[in-house]
This record gives structure tokens, C-alpha cells and sequence, in this order.
């Protein structure tokens, strides 16, 4: 048994053995990365749990231009190394246009080439920052926090974990419980369930968290309606 937390090490799994069971839980979409035939019928050696953070990009940045001025230059911090950034990037890049702003995209993926990006949004005056889903950066959510702080710059993450250390908003699937249902699976395999019976399952709630705190530290006013549909607001 192989267990795979996203979407590069599924991959990597899938390619290494075809007869192993492997139960991931990743962002990417795992039939156009060849994890699965279908999400109903994995027919393969593997399967697990979809938490689609990496399909929400677009629905983060329209979130985003609730707080910052009209018209702001938004950043966009993406993992070179993750196969979904080329996509990620660009269905970012199409919705601050419709939303009319300029996207900036900075990239990194060690911890001195996040320092670099942040110091490109700077130079480029950015009013707001898209964190791209990514298992590296939700390793690095301190620093990423810190600098947006140190930098006044609103970010919005792919995981409430940034918003627990201080950033301030984030948008996604609940992780904690996608490890659980990747749990499950496992389990079930081990006691002799087959891969082809378990089909990936699939979020069934998206939760928005703010950081009240963080905003009144940026100087920033979270509108009434956004504040309406957020999961968790830390005061």
C-alpha cells in the first residue's frame, strides 16, 4: 500500500508501480493526470480523495477583489515544480481580467526564492496576493504570512491553516478532513475492499476564513456580504 499526499507524489506513485494499491489526496484534477480513468470507476491501482484546491483559483481572486482597490495589480505565487501551475496560472490570468486587474506571477520553490518573489511584488506595488494551492507553500505558511505582513500586502491562501497563523483570508476544502477519508480508504483496502468499488470522493463543502484581525492590521474593511458567507472569522 501506498499512501500519496498531492497531487506531485501520486504521480510520481502511479508511474512507479501499476500493481501497488495507492490512496492519494491531492488538488490537481487525478484523470488528467492519469491517476484514474474516471472519478466513478478508478479502474486502476489507485484512488482516494479529490480535495479540488487547486480548481479554485478563479473563485479566490474574485474573493480578494472584494478587499482591494479597483483596478489593483494582484500577485500570484506559484510552485514551478507543481504539475498544476501551468493551468493555475493560467485561469488566474483570466479571471483578473475579467475582474480588471493586472496579474503579476512570481514563482518559487525553495524558501530563498520565496524571499526573491516577495521582493518582486513589491517592486511591481501589488495590492493584493492569490497563494497558489501548493504543499509546499502550506509548509512555508509562516513565512509566507510574514511577509505579506511585513509587506502590507492582503493575501488569500489555499488552506485556513495560513489564516491560523496570522494570514489574512483563505478559501478551500476542508484538508484535515480529506486525510480522514484517505484514511478510511486505506483501511478499507487493507481489510480487502477493491480500488475499482471505491470511487474518488470529492469535497462537499468549501469553507471561507478571515482574519479580522490581520484586515484591521492592513488597514482593510471586509464587506458585510463577504463577512456573510465566511465559515470562520478570528477576531
Amino acid at each position: 500500500m501506498i499512501a500519496a499526499c498531492a497531487t506531485p507524489s501520486a504521480v510520481a506513485a502511479k508511474g512507479a508501480t501499476s500493481t501497488i494499491p495507492i490512496i492519494f489526496a491531492v488538488g490537481g484534477d487525478p484523470v488528467k493526470f492519469g491517476l484514474v480513468k474516471s472519478l466513478a470507476r478508478p479502474d486502476g491501482n489507485a484512488t482516494g480523495i479529490n480535495f479540488f484546491t487547486t480548481a479554485l483559483g478563479q473563485k479566490r481572486l474574485g474573493l480578494l477583489h472584494e478587499l482591494v482597490a479597483k483596478g489593483a495589480v494582484i500577485g500570484f505565487l506559484a510552485n514551478p515544480s507543481n504539475p498544476n501551475t501551468t493551468r493555475d496560472t493560467e485561469e488566474a490570468q483570466a479571471a483578473a481580467e475579467q475582474l480588471g486587474h493586472k496579474l503579476v506571477t512570481v514563482k518559487a520553490s525553495t524558501v530563498a526564492e520565496i524571499d526573491t518573489a516577495f521582493a518582486t511584488l513589491v517592486q511591481a506595488n501589488v495590492g493584493g496576493l492569490v497563494v497558489d494551492a501548493d504543499a509546499f507553500f502550506v509548509a512555508r505558511r509562516v513565512q509566507i504570512t510574514t511577509l505579506a505582513a511585513r509587506h502590507g500586502i492582503p493575501a488569500i491562501h489555499p488552506s485556513d491553516e495560513f489564516v491560523a497563523v496570522g494570514g489574512l483570508m483563505s478559501y478551500a476544502s476542508s484538508i484535515p478532513d480529506a486525510y480522514r477519508s484517505m484514511g478510511n480508504y486505506t483501511a478499507r483496502v487493507l481489510k480487502g475492499a477493491k480500488l475499482a468499488d471505491l470511487p474518488v470522493l470529492q469535497p462537499t463543502k468549501l469553507e471561507l476564513a478571515i482574519s479580522l484581525s490581520t484586515a484591521k492590521a492592513l488597514a482593510l474593511t471586509v464587506p458585510p456580504g463577504v463577512l456573510a458567507i465566511a465559515d470562520e472569522v478570528n477576531e
